[in-house]
Order: structure tokens, then C-alpha cells, then sequence
């Protein structure tokens, strides 16, 4: 019978245990993953028990505690605690989101809280995000324009500043991408839904006038038809956007650009 492993430091093992205070009545347990690729260790979950009752509502606040004063060594990104910014982006209870507009009473039982699925680990929560970064630059997101400079800024009617609605709300969070099992498997070369749904963004501004390159560097076996319409991407948004349908939208302009 064939035996087989699985890969260095895929087992993750049980962790420390962090006891509330005596005396804490709404106690809630946070399961956190934590693991130090220099340490050589294998990754494991730490079980941190928070007096709820002396904490934010929301998962990000429970981890700053954790952090601040319980254990320092814990890592994980955060900037803006608002939704905007996109640092603290994390799998929560199975399900990829912020971790700031995450309410802990919406997690039922232990929550178990990981870093994006499917990305290298820089350290615990803090994925490492260098290709997805340089996947979105190679989408040149800025207006390009063959045309002379106007003497003014570049206007847009009331209906062509619509079209950018549901896309220009992405904040990069990588939520979408690390849902996606095709980006899973082809993140060298697939560019995945959040830099599809930005590289729409700038297909339907009114202002660019390089939709032509943009769809020719798109059109590619693996760039953009990678997408199985699996909708993973637009169930986990945490800004409820829809980069399946911006994904559609690339490919119908294809189609209608070869007819």
C-alpha cells in the first residue's frame, strides 16, 4: 500500500491556552493560528479566552487585547478599523472578511481566526501579498490617455460615472482573490477577481483611452479565462461587490470586440 506525507509544516498542532481573569463572566475563546516561518516550528493555534465584557464587539478589538495585553508576540496587520483600508483581512469562521467590521456575537461557539488561505505566511495573520500587488500593477490602474492634455480636468456625464459603481469600492483587501480555488492554483499566472474587477474598473472610465491595450493584455488562456464562475469571490466580498459579473463583463467585450 502506498504511504503517503503531507508537506513540512502542514499538520498544525494544538497550541498555549490563555485563561480570561478570574471572575469573567462573558468569556469567549479565540483560536488563533500563529506560526513563524524563520522559527522552523511547526504552526499551531493558540486558544486565547476574552472577558468580553472588557472588550470591542468587534474581532479586530479582541485581538488588539489579545495583543496588548496578553500576548505581545502575536502579529497581524490593521490600519484604519473602519473597512476602508483592507489590512486586517483574515479567515474568520471559514469565511474570508475583515476582521474589523467582524462582530464577534455573530461567531457562534470558539472563533477560529487564520491568515488568507493559499498565501505564503510572513508571520501568524500576516500574509505575504508581493504577487498580488504586482499582479495589480501590471493592470496600469491610472487613466491612460493618447490625447492632448484638456485645460481643464476630464469630465463625465452623471451615467458614465455610474458605470464605475461596484467597482471602484474595491479596497484590495484580497478577500475575494484567496476564496478562489482557480487563483489557488494559478496565482502565477491567473490574475484572480479583485485584480480583474480593478482592471474593469479602468475598461469602463470614460476618461481612458487605452481600452484596446487593456482587453488585448487580458486576453489570455490564463489571465482571465481561468475564471470558472465559481462565485466564491462575490460571496466573500466584505464590501459586497460583485467581481464575477466585472469578470463577465471583460470577457462579453472580448466576444463583442472579435464579432
Amino acid at each position: 500500500m502506498a504511504e503517503f506525507r503531507l508537506p513540512k509544516n502542514s499538520r498544525i498542532k494544538e497550541g498555549k491556552t490563555f485563561k480570561a481573569a478570574d471572575g469573567a463572566k462573558q468569556v469567549k475563546r479565540f483560536k488563533v493560528y500563529r506560526y513563524d516561518p524563520d522559527s522552523g516550528e511547526t504552526p499551531r493555534m493558540d486558544t486565547y479566552e476574552v472577558d468580553m465584557d472588557k472588550c470591542g464587539p468587534m474581532v479586530l478589538d479582541a485581538l488588539l487585547k489579545i495583543k496588548n495585553e496578553v500576548d505581545a508576540t502575536l502579529t497581524l496587520r490593521r490600519s484604519c478599523r473602519e473597512g476602508i483600508c483592507g489590512s486586517c483581512a483574515m479567515n474568520i469562521d471559514g469565511t474570508n472578511t475583515l476582521a474589523c467590521t467582524k462582530a464577534c456575537s455573530d461567531i457562534k461557539g470558539d472563533a477560529k481566526i487564520y491568515p488568507l488561505p493559499h498565501m505564503p505566511v510572513v508571520k501568524d495573520l500576516v500574509p505575504d501579498l508581493t504577487n498580488f500587488y504586482a499582479q495589480y500593477a501590471s493592470i496600469k490602474p491610472w487613466i491612460r490617455t493618447q490625447s492632448a492634455p484638456p485645460d481643464r480636468e476630464r469630465l463625465q456625464s452623471k451615467e458614465e460615472r455610474e458605470k464605475l459603481d461596484g467597482l471602484y469600492e474595491c479596497i484590495l483587501c484580497a478577500c475575494c482573490s484567496t476564496s478562489c480555488p482557480s487563483y489557488w492554483w494559478n496565482s502565477d499566472r491567473y490574475l484572480g477577481p479583485a485584480i480583474l474587477l480593478q482592471a474593469y474598473r479602468w475598461i469602463a472610465d470614460s476618461r481612458d483611452e487605452a481600452t484596446g491595450e487593456r482587453l488585448d493584455d487580458l486576453e489570455d488562456p490564463f489571465k482571465l479565462y481561468r475564471c470558472h464562475t465559481i462565485m466564491n469571490c462575490t460571496r466573500t466580498c466584505p464590501k459586497g461587490l460583485n467581481p464575477a459579473k466585472a469578470i463577465a463583463e471583460i470577457k462579453q467585450l472580448l466576444v463583442t470586440r472579435g464579432q
